[in-house]
């Protein structure tokens, strides 16, 4: 596999799902004969705990603000693990490759990351939990999707993992656009609203005699 493409593959799906992406990648090196997924992501201790903590995640990426909870925490560990992913598969490169390719891999992991949790935030404007189940589903299946290809195809999914991540900035832009447009509407309404006065409902006072 080369290792740039596959860095900027594995760090796309780092920041939507870095569990499932190291799980994935160690059941395919170890099950499915891809022999270039470092031989440290198909231990047993590597695919247990990604296992589990993938099963946790599961979850609560499917409950409405528990989902952006678990992002904010995520913050720093989803760009980690994505330049700990990308410095694997650089494998014998130079230590300045390495480096290099590290960096690439953490940078796209937060940047996917930031368009993840964004838009979760925006889709918990509505805390109904279809929504947020439908886009965790969504997610899951296009990690797999994607990093599968990439053990495989990296060149391929490089592509696919861009186009992604584009379309992401670009719902990111239009969710933040349409809420703010919402939200001023709303305020001008309660504004009007205060600025009308209120009819009396109550009954007047009995006059004197």
């Amino acid at each position: 596999m080369e290792a740039l493409p596959l860095a900027v593959t594995t760090g796309w799906a780092s920041g939507i799902n870095a569990y499932a992406c190291v799980l994935i990648l160690g059941l395919l090196g170890r099950f499915a004969g891809a022999g270039d997924v470092p031989h440290a992501l198909t231990t047993t201790p590597v695919l247990i705990a990604a296992g589990a903590l993938f099963a946790f995640e599961f979850v609560a990426d499917k409950i409405p603000y528990i989902d952006s909870a678990w992002d904010a925490i995520s913050t720093v560990i989803r760009p980690t693990i994505g330049a700990v992913l990308a410095a694997l598969m650089s494998g014998q490169a130079s230590t300045l490759h390495q480096a290099l390719i590290a960096t690439t891999g953490g940078l796209v992991a937060l940047l996917s990351h930031a368009v993840k949790s964004s838009l979760r935030l925006a889709i918990n404007t509505s805390p109904e939990p279809v929504t947020n189940i439908a886009a965790s589903s969504g997610e899951d299946v296009a990690v797999a999707g994607v990093v599968s290809l990439a053990a495989f195809h990296p060149e391929a999914a490089l592509i696919i993992a861009g186009v992604l991540l584009l379309l992401g900035l670009i719902g990111v832009y239009f969710a933040f656009r349409f809420i703010r447009r919402g939200y001023r509407r709303f305020k001008a309404w309660r504004a009007q609203r205060s600025s009308t006065p209120a009819t009396g409902s109550g009954s007047a006072l009995p006059e004197e005699k």
